[in-house]
This record gives structure tokens, C-alpha cells and sequence, in this order.
């Protein structure tokens, strides 16, 4: 029979293993704990380099009173609304108020300097509108009346200038590089609480079509942003900035760990156009881009679903002079792949007027690589571009047969040609031989009278349009925004 080995060398043998799993269990603790000790410095050396140039805003606004003590409770005009103006006791409203001042708060950091006398800082324009004083505090205590250097609403930034050397400017980071899980920090002033520091994870990149701001490329973060942070930076574990808070989703108002950030590369370039020239000057090709729905991409095989639809090419525009045609599939610019409308428009929008930007088509199925410059947005074409995107409808005059149908003369209105899926229009219930005779009680009697009639109020970001249904007229009013 075979030897069994001393029971104390089999006991030996045993506490070995113990002691070893032990060991290793122990060191095993002790190298996750040392992960979050290093995690946790890492937000704190960000913190450290970040705060300084992070800066607390406070802005002064007018605003109308008319509301009296004897006033119905919400205000007569909602009375006025349903029962006009012979209620009872409208007549007696109370005088009108003197205007009272209302404060707002929210973030900014310093983006540059000349080193000097003067420091830069860059926030929401939605955090200084219709301010009449903009109050800056730094984080060292220092308080100064703040000069707005230049502002955007269409994308959201402004620059402010504060007569002080100050803290070093943040160093900006390439938001195109970041990618969805990575660490980022969040720093501003929540509910006023001054320097306050949130971190979390890049959640997506891209987000756009939100009706946000007119230009939209979001970085989605879970970095918690509530009321107050706007115009704060967001920036990675090197401390560069690669984004600027500005919106959160949320039904009550306060973080459900859904919030929008700017970019760093949309954002830089158009603060260094408010600081050099105080406005922003935009590119134009002079196309409408319409999203690659599933039946026009089943049309273009061999697209797989990229890139964006040319459906029209304005009259002697850069994009018309560079040979693009309504029906050519836009795939990319300068060689970055184009996916959506929203895409096309801001990489258009950030080209140097008189530049040439590369465009990648696929026509007829044969990829095409054609060269434009690009010219320069004014803002009257700029806000009828949005609206005509927007609405996702094209028209045409009616021809003889149908004005005599409908009973009218010819000139005298324009037939739905087009509506594009997911557009105002379509939402709207719109769709093609609806008949519209008037643009905002415009009279309308061609596609060129329907698209001046839509500028004169295309900034208003509205339209009413009267239409023809079955015999019957009756108003649509359409919003996108």
C-alpha cells in the first residue's frame, strides 16, 4: 500500500495555501484601493489647475411688472384670452410697475489674454442676454464689471473682457478625439455655489436636432450639470477644455444625469471670431440638405445609409458653381464623412468664407470629388436656410389644370411638391397637392414669391400659411423652435 505523507506536513502544506490566498487577496484590496486614492487625486490635480480661471457671472436685467395686488391672480391676460374684454373688472387693472431688476447668475472661464491688462473670458449667451451689467467674480475673491466683447445666439457663446490680468487661461483640448466613456470633469457654479466640481463619463457625441441652438453638435455627459453651470468648463482628466456646459434634460429642473455641452472646437472658433472682429462670419455652399431616409437609400444602393441627400442647389451659388446638383448624395467635406443635415450645416457654417472645401458625392452611383469656395452667409439667407430645412417642403406654381380645378387664377397660389419625412411640415399633417395661397397672409403664386415671403419672418422662427384641403381653407401655423 502506498504511504500517506505526516498529517503535519499535509497540515504545513495547507496553512501555506491559506496564507498565500490570503496574501493575495489582501494585496488585491489593497491595489483597488490604491486605484481609487489615484482616481481620485487625478480629479483633484484637475480641480487644482482648472478653478482658478473658472469665474462666477451675475447679470442685472430690467424687467416689466404689470401685475397689481388687486389683479386676477395669474395676470388678466389669460382671462382676457378666454373671455375678451367685457369681463368684469378687466377695466380696473392696476397702474403699471416701475421695472424691477432681476438677477441671474452662471459660469464663464478664462479662454485668453494679452498678457497685460485684460483677461477674456467665454460663457452662454443665453447667461447674458438683455443684461445690463455683468458682475465677474474670480475664485481669489476679486470682483469686476465685465464689458460684452461679442455674443452668438445661434450657437450659444459670448465673450466677456474683465480689465485685470488674470489667472492663466485654460488650455483647449480637441473634442473630436474624446471619446463616449471617457472621464470628464464639469466645474461652475451650481445654484450659485460657487467652483463646485461634478465628474462623470462621456455618454455620446453628436447630438444634434435637440432645438437648442440653431448650430447643435453636442457632447452628452452624466457629469452632473444643473442651473448655474452654463458657461462652465468641461474638460478631460489633462484639464482641457473640450466642451462648455449649456443645457440639461430634465422635467424638474434639476440634474437626472442628461446634460449638453458645447464642443471645444465649435466653441474656440467662434470665441476668437468674437474676440478678433465681434461677430461671427459664417460659410455657404447654397444647398438644402435633406436626411437619407430608407427608401432613398434602398434608390442609392451601396450608400449604406450615409451621407445627405442634395435635394436642391440655389441659383448661382458656390455649390452651383462647383457643378452639384439637386439628386447628388453628399458622403463627405474635406474628407470628414457627412451623416446627417445637422452635420453638412455645421461643418458649412465653420468654413472661411473665400476657402475651397472638397466635396465627396455620389451621383448616378459613381463616386464624385468636386472643389467649391465657399462664400459667405448673411444672416437674412442664413434664418431662411433654417426655416426652409426646417419646414422640409418644396412647392411649385400651379400649372393651368390645377388652378382651374381649385377655382383660381393662375398666380394665385403654389402646390405642395415634397415633403420630407420627420420635418415641421410633415408633423404639421402637410403633404404633396395640398395647395397653399398665403405665406404670413402673404399672397404667394410661385416657389421664388413662397421663399421671399417665408424670409420676411423667417427669423421669427414661425410661419402661418394658409392652405387649400379638399375645398375648404383654413390656417396652419408651423413652428421650429
Amino acid at each position: 500500500m502506498p504511504t500517506r505523507p505526516p498529517l503535519t506536513l499535509l497540515s504545513c502544506l495547507l496553512c501555506a495555501l491559506l496564507a498565500l490566498a490570503l496574501a493575495s487577496a489582501t494585496q488585491a484590496r489593497d491595489d483597488g484601493l490604491e486605484n481609487l486614492r489615484q482616481t481620485g487625486k487625478a480629479f483633484a490635480t484637475v480641480a487644482r489647475r482648472v478653478a482658478p480661471a473658472v469665474v462666477f457671472i451675475q447679470v442685472e436685467r430690467r424687467r416689466e411688472v404689470e401685475a397689481g395686488p388687486d389683479d386676477f391672480p395669474f395676470g388678466d391676460d389669460l382671462f382676457r384670452r378666454f373671455f375678451g374684454d367685457d369681463l368684469p373688472g378687466l377695466s380696473r387693472r392696476a397702474p403699471r410697475q416701475p421695472p424691477r431688476r432681476a438677477l441671474g447668475q452662471g459660469s464663464g472661464f478664462v479662454f485668453a489674454s494679452d498678457g497685460r491688462a485684460t483677461s477674456y473670458i467665454l460663457t452662454n449667451n443665453h447667461v447674458i442676454e438683455q443684461a445690463e451689467r455683468i458682475r465677474v467674480r474670480l475664485q481669489d475673491g476679486r470682483e469686476f464689471d465685465a464689458r460684452l466683447k461679442g455674443t452668438d445666439p445661434k450657437s450659444d457663446i459670448a465673450v466677456l473682457e474683465i480689465p485685470v490680468a488674470g489667472p492663466p487661461p485654460l488650455v483647449w483640448g480637441d473634442s473630436t478625439r474624446i471619446e463616449v466613456g471617457e472621464w470628464v470633469v464639469a466645474m461652475g457654479n451650481p445654484f450659485g455655489l460657487s467652483h463646485t466640481l461634478t465628474a462623470g463619463v462621456v455618454s455620446a457625441k453628436g447630438r444634434a436636432s435637440l432645438g437648442i441652438n440653431d448650430y447643435e453638435d453636442f457632447i452628452q455627459t452624466d457629469a452632473a450639470i444643473n442651473p448655474g453651470n452654463s458657461g462652465g468648463p468641461l474638460v478631460n482628466l489633462d484639464a482641457e477644455v473640450v466642451g462648455v456646459n449649456t443645457a440639461i434634460f430634465s422635467r424638474s429642473g434639476g440634474h437626472i444625469g442628461i446634460g449638453f455641452a458645447i464642443p471645444s472646437n465649435l466653441a474656440r472658433d467662434i470665441a476668437e471670431q468674437l474676440l478678433q472682429r465681434g461677430r461671427v462670419l459664417r460659410g455657404y455652399l447654397g444647398i438644402t440638405a435633406r436626411s437619407l431616409d430608407r427608401v432613398a437609400a434602398e434608390a442609392l444602393a451601396g450608400t449604406s445609409g450615409r451621407g445627405v441627400l442634395v435635394a436642391e442647389v440655389a441659383e448661382d451659388s458656390p455649390a452651383a458653381r462647383a457643378g452639384l446638383r439637386a439628386g447628388d448624395l453628399l458622403l463627405g467635406l474635406d474628407g470628414t464623412p457627412i451623416g446627417d443635415p445637422g452635420q453638412y450645416r455645421n461643418r458649412v457654417a465653420l468654413a472661411r468664407p473665400g476657402s475651397r472645401i472638397t466635396l465627396d458625392i455620389l451621383r448616378d452611383g459613381r463616386p464624385l470629388r468636386l472643389h467649391a469656395r465657399v462664400g459667405q452667409l448673411d444672416e437674412a439667407r442664413q434664418e431662411l436656410e433654417t426655416a426652409i430645412q426646417a419646414l422640409g417642403l418644396r412647392v411649385r406654381a400651379l400649372s393651368p389644370e390645377q388652378a382651374l380645378r381649385a377655382r383660381l387664377r393662375p398666380g394665385h397660389g403654389v402646390v405642395v411638391e415634397e415633403v420630407a419625412a420627420g420635418s415641421v411640415a410633415a408633423l404639421a399633417g402637410l403633404r404633396p397637392g395640398l395647395l397653399i395661397l398665403e405665406v404670413n397672409e402673404e399672397p404667394v403664386g410661385d416657389a421664388d414669391g413662397f421663399e421671399k415671403a417665408l424670409a420676411r419672418q423667417a427669423g421669427a422662427g414661425r410661419v402661418r400659411l394658409r392652405v387649400v384641403e379638399n375645398g375648404r381653407a383654413r390656417q396652419l401655423l408651423l413652428s421650429w423652435r
